[in-house]
Order: C-alpha cells, then sequence, then structure tokens
C-alpha cells in the first residue's frame, strides 16, 4: 500500500474523504488526458503551435476560439493585413493555420497577429512565441522570427542529481552585474557562474526567464510564456548558461510562475481572442486584487495543455532540471490564501480549496518527473497545506520540497523585536527544525523577498548605517563585530537544522550592503539598486570577504559531511540562560553560543567520546577572533571534584556569539598485556 502521507498525521483522519476526493479527481484528469499514452504526450502544445518548419515551408498555428479573422502581420508585409497570411480556421476547437513558403519570413523579422473578433479586434502576440523583442520607446513587445538553421548543440549532459540535497544559488541575470544595467545571460555566465561553482553551490535558481513587459516585477508578472526574457539575450544564450552550468556540477532550475499572468493585453494572454474566459475565469475570479493580475481557469483542458506543455518546453529545449512554482498558496485556495493564519486543520478543508488548481499541480508534478526522474520541483507554499511536499501516487501534490518560508521571518522578527540577550535558543531551534513528517524542506534565512525595498538584508539590518563608514579592515567596530558575528551564526544555525536542502540569494553571503530597487519612476529609474557589487567581497581591505569565504566553506563543509543525508537531529544539551544550545547530527556535533557577551570554560556538553573541531564560525579568516583552537582532540570526562556516579561529559570552550562544529573520533581500544 503507498504511503499515504495522512498517515502520519492522526488530526488530518477526518479529512481522509476529501483528500481521497481529491485523488481521484487527480486520476481521472490525468487518465483522460493521457488516454492509453503518457502525459508527455498530451502536454506538446509548443510542438503544434506557434512558428515551425515543415519542409522548405513555415507553418504557423494558433489556438483561438472566438476569432473571427486572423492575419499575420510584420515586417514582411509591412504590417498590413494581406490575404496572403491569412490565416485558415481549420477545426471546431479553434485552431488557426497558416502554411507560407519557407523565404516569406526573414530570420529576424518582427511579427504580430492581427485577431479580429466580433466587436473588436487587435494585435496580438503568438501564444506559443519563444522569442521577442521590446521597442525602446514604447516598452512595447514584439514576436521575433527565430528558427536558426543551425541548433545549438550541448556540449554538456543534464545533471543526474540522483535527487541530492540542493544548495541553491538563487539570482537574477539583470541586476547580476556592477554595472548599472541589465545584465545579460553570457555576462553571468562569464563572470557569476564561477563565483557558485567556487562556493559549492550544485543548483542555480535563474528568476525572471519568463518574458513579462515589467522589469521590476522581478519576473512574476509573466506575459509570455515560452518566451526567454529578451533583456538578457536569445534562446542560444540561455542555453549556453545552462551547459556551462551542467559542465560545473550545477543543476539549473528556473522559477516557473502558472499560478497567474499579467494583464496587459498587448503582450499577454489577458484578451487574446476578444473572450476575457478563454485563459482565464471570468467575473469576480477573473482578478488577484493583491497582485493585480489575471488568474488561469484549471479546469479548461485547453489551460491545462497550454501550462504542461510549457512545463515539458523548457525541460526540452533548455535542459532545465526543474522548477521552484511560484505563488503556489494564491493557486490552492479560491481567495488566495490572503488574511488567514491557518491555525487549524479545517482551514485546509472547508470548501475554500480550488480542487482544479491540485489537479493541475499534481499533473505537473506528474508530468516533470515523467520526462526526468531526477528533476527537482520546488512548491513556494506558506500555508502549509498538508501533503504538498508528498508524491501524488501517495495522494500528495507531488513536489519534491517544499520552500521553509517561515525561518527567515522568524529570523526578521527575532532581530527587530529583541535584544540579543533575549534571544530564546529552544525556540530558535524548534522554529528552524519543524516541519511535517512527509516532507523534504529547503530552508533558508533570508532570500530576495527580504533584499528588497521596504525590507533589509540581514546583514544591512544587523549593521545599518556603519555598512558605509566601518567595513574596512583598518576600523573597529563593535557593531560591524556584532553583525558579522551573527551573521555566520545565523547562517550556520538555519543549514544545520535544515532538513533537505539550502538556499541562498545572490549577494546575500557576503552581506550585500543595502536593498534592491529596480528602475523606477520613484527612482527616476535609476539601476544604482538594481546591480550587485562583486567588488565589495573581491576587495581584501574590506571585511565583505570574510563573509564570502565563510559562506563557501560552510557550503563545502555541509556537502563533503552530506549534512542532510544525516536527516536526524538530536539536541543533547539547552540552556536559555546561557544562550547555549548542542545537537548530534549522525557523528556530527554542533554546538552554538548565541550570548552577546558570555563565553564558557570547561562547559559540560552531557556526550561521551573524542572530538575534534572540524568547523568554527570564530575563526580569524572569517572576521572572527581565534578564540577556540582547532588542533585540540576533546575527550569526554568526569567533572574535577565531581562525584564518581556523574557520568562522564565534554568539556568545551565556548566563546560568545559562536557557533562550533565537532566530528566524533573513534575511540582507541586499550592496550592489554597478557
Amino acid at each position: 500500500m503507498p504511503d499515504e502521507f495522512y498517515r502520519h498525521d492522526p488530526w488530518l483522519e477526518p479529512y481522509y474523504f476529501r483528500i481521497r476526493e481529491w485523488q481521484d479527481l487527480f486520476l481521472a484528469i490525468r487518465n483522460r488526458l493521457s488516454g492509453r499514452g503518457t502525459l508527455a504526450n498530451f502536454a506538446s502544445g509548443h510542438l503544434y503551435y506557434g512558428m515551425h518548419r515543415s519542409g522548405k515551408d513555415l507553418i504557423f498555428r494558433e489556438w483561438a476560439p472566438n476569432a473571427t479573422v486572423i492575419f499575420l502581420v510584420g515586417t514582411f508585409n509591412s504590417w498590413r493585413e494581406l490575404d496572403n497570411f491569412r490565416l485558415n480556421r481549420i477545426n471546431s476547437e479553434g485552431d488557426w493555420e497558416i502554411r507560407l513558403p519557407g523565404n516569406s519570413i526573414a530570420e529576424g523579422d518582427y511579427y504580430k497577429l492581427s485577431v479580429h473578433w466580433e466587436g473588436g479586434s487587435g494585435e496580438r502576440i503568438p501564444s506559443y512565441a519563444r522569442t521577442l523583442v521590446q521597442d525602446k520607446d514604447t516598452k512595447l513587445f514584439t514576436s521575433v522570427h527565430w528558427l536558426p538553421e543551425k541548433k545549438y548543440k550541448w556540449k554538456n549532459k543534464r545533471i543526474k542529481t540522483g535527487r541530492r540535497s540542493p544548495f541553491i544559488y538563487e539570482a537574477h541575470t539583470g541586476m547580476s552585474s556592477e554595472e548599472e544595467k541589465v545584465s545579460g545571460f553570457d555576462q553571468f555566465r562569464r563572470e557569476v557562474l564561477p563565483r557558485i561553482a567556487a562556493n559549492g553551490y550544485n543548483t542555480l535558481q535563474l528568476m525572471a526567464i519568463q518574458e513579462h513587459p515589467y522589469y521590476g516585477s522581478f519576473g512574476y508578472h509573466v506575459s509570455n510564456f515560452f518566451a526567454v526574457s529578451s533583456r538578457f539575450g536569445n534562446p542560444d544564450q540561455l542555453k549556453a548558461l545552462v551547459d556551462e552550468a551542467h559542465g560545473l556540477g550545477i543543476a539549473v532550475i528556473i522559477d516557473l510562475v502558472h499560478s497567474h499572468s499579467v494583464k496587459n493585453t498587448n503582450e499577454g494572454l489577458g484578451l487574446f481572442d476578444g473572450n476575457p474566459g478563454q485563459y482565464f475565469h471570468t467575473g469576480s475570479r477573473r482578478l488577484h486584487k493583491a497582485w493585480d493580475s489575471l488568474c488561469f481557469d484549471y479546469g479548461k483542458d485547453h489551460v491545462v495543455h497550454y501550462l504542461l506543455s510549457n512545463c515539458r518546453y523548457w525541460i526540452e529545449e533548455y535542459m532545465i532540471d526543474g522548477f521552484r512554482f511560484d505563488g503556489v498558496t494564491s493557486m490552492l485556495y479560491y481567495d488566495h490564501g490572503l488574511n488567514r493564519n491557518f491555525t487549524s486543520y479545517e482551514m485546509y478543508y472547508d470548501g475554500n480549496q480550488d480542487i482544479d488548481a491540485m489537479s493541475y499541480l499534481k499533473l505537473a508534478n506528474t508530468l516533470i518527473h515523467e520526462l526526468n526522474p531526477d528533476a527537482i520541483t520546488i512548491a513556494e507554499e506558506m500555508s502549509g497545506m498538508p501533503g504538498t511536499a508528498s508524491p501524488t501516487e501517495n495522494m500528495g501534490l507531488g513536489f519534491d520540497f517544499r520552500l521553509n518560508m517561515g525561518a527567515p521571518d522568524y529570523w526578521i522578527k527575532t532581530i527587530k523585536e529583541k535584544r540579543d540577550e533575549d534571544w530564546n535558543v529552544e525556540e530558535l531551534f524548534y522554529e528552524l527544525i519543524k516541519h511535517r513528517v512527509e516532507e523534504k524542506t529547503i530552508t533558508y534565512c533570508e532570500s530576495h523577498d527580504q533584499a528588497l525595498v521596504g525590507d533589509k538584508t540581514l546583514m544591512f539590518r544587523l549593521a545599518d548605517s556603519e555598512m558605509y563608514t566601518s567595513m574596512s579592515k583598518d576600523t573597529e567596530s563593535l557593531v560591524i563585530d556584532r553583525a558579522i558575528a551573527l551573521h555566520k551564526l545565523i547562517r550556520l544555525f538555519t543549514l544545520s537544522t535544515g532538513q533537505s536542502g539550502y538556499l541562498n540569494f545572490m549577494g546575500n553571503e557576503f552581506g550585500h550592503p543595502e536593498w534592491i530597487d529596480f528602475p523606477r519612476e520613484g527612482n527616476n529609474w535609476s539601476y544604482s539598486h538594481a546591480r550587485r557589487q562583486w567588488s565589495l567581497t573581491d576587495n581584501p581591505s574590506l571585511k565583505y570577504h570574510y563573509l564570502n569565504d565563510f559562506d563557501r566553506d560552510m557550503i563545502n563543509f555541509a556537502s563533503e559531511n552530506l549534512l542532510f543525508g544525516n536527516a536526524d537531529i538530536n539536541k543533547v544539551y539547552s540552556s536559555i540562560d546561557d544562550s547555549i544550545i548542542a545537537f548530534t547530527r549522525g557523528n556530527m556535533l554542533f554546538v552554538f553560543n548565541f550570548h552577546p557577551t558570555n563565553s564558557y570554560s570547561d562547559y559540560r556538553i552531557p556526550l561521551t567520546g573524542r572530538y575534534k573541531l572540524i568547523f568554527n564560525t570564530d575563526n580569524i579568516s572569517y572576521g572572527g577572533f581565534n578564540r577556540v583552537e582547532d588542533d585540540i582532540l576533546y575527550i569526554s570526562s568526569r567533572r574535577m571534584g565531581g562525584s564518581l556516579s556523574e557520568p562522564p561529559s565534554l568539556p568545551l570552550y565556548i566563546p560568545s556569539r559562536c557557533g562550533l562544529v565537532f566530528m566524533s573520533r573513534p575511540v582507541k581500544p586499550i592496550n592489554q598485556s597478557t
């Protein structure tokens, strides 16, 4: 019998029939859509629609059931509606088609569709357009004819992850350069990818890959789902980036935004054939009021076909190794989970759930793993919906991982609201280790969310104005000392209590100063905050490199010692008064002292054995004070003057604001004389 996720939680028993009902609906839809084949056979819209070669000819198809007339217009016909560029409706489903001589449209020509319907018309970008360009003056997009005779030749094979633990580097191509501009795929490949590899990350998460009209949306207001964002380069340049990452052993996943779409009609799908309900809900469910965007109707086969084809397209065309699904919470609930605290199980099963969206997510995860068993899928889901990261065969939604979105919020809340000496180490520990037993989670202490205008990165929040005055090695500052120490402590504590994977956003590893603010009217369209200042961490006279060096060694330490393979975390000691907590993970012992001033000599941890220090946040190469010797073998013993009945314990020196990692050593056998 499959290990259904609800069996791990007795509180779910009253909702079994609802869970079973959702599963039955998914299975019925899957069987209907796949027929006697596979979901991949169904998810093939990109192979049919859009522009393709057919022998020496070009063939173009579009789905527009409400249209009455469609013309192909572009630079090749002076944007005129000519009869020889008029599409023919070929079936009752609403498919349109035109076949043209291969020389009718030249490589690089611009084109759109001129779509007519009862009572109106408009120019539209094809729904399966793969390459766009944005007009510098009007800011409008148009499709570019991109069918190169020479296809990109892959040099490296897809990553065989074996579902390895992901150490994820979240990055935005456009703001990855130090220059005040929009950076591109080639520059990212040359300049940033080597940094990611050097720091030990095995997974690159690329943001904003799907085309989006507004740069400042961070790529989350997608208009054209099959098009690579033209701001960063062309399809071959993205392929070269992915290819080189694979050569470095780095898997590449992208943010996949299937939770909503822009309202734009010139670029998007909002009023593609004149029918507002072609892809989206109508009435009160059409508009996502919090995001000012449109909500897909996942109950329509054509919509499911479009989105599943999109999943397959990115996997096959760009060798993408998986996806972080954006806005899963918004998809799961009719009210998008807004203004709900999800404090009771009833809130997961009270009829507010969009079962069509649930079925789509199950279908998407099934398809992705059918296409590539090594692919990983991550849910950005904050409500705690049970079964989100449980396989579909176990009645779950099928995601491999759920983002532990509560962790960064908890760190920010702790820093903002509590004095350092009031941090409760037991509360910190249990907040970070809690997760549903059936789920794997990706932990992190800050992502792009915490770096945006309106918030602050951890380092900026800890150091504040002294980021500008006291990061030189020639300047002494208690504020910076505290900031650097806590920045390292928070990262190591978050990583070491993580369950299955870890994430960091580009630049946060070295305490990038200031916030992220994309060009907009309010900042006079400046790029000064939409970039990453790598020179800060490259400058040996500044303290930023301490944090980068620490991050590099921390990631490599965790990876080399298979930290997440040692999933069982066992607390062996804690003292709220002393701000000390210790726990084991396999043969590793983690000891943290969060106290701002108190260091402890001969501090006893109730463990027996021999231990060697293998990682130390107080190392001078990380901006620490070298208060702990690295080459000492720590051996358990009885306390001096203690009772003979008292068991041996491990004596340690634990400096203030310090994290120590020890590895147990085999006990030497006692030589016995004969």
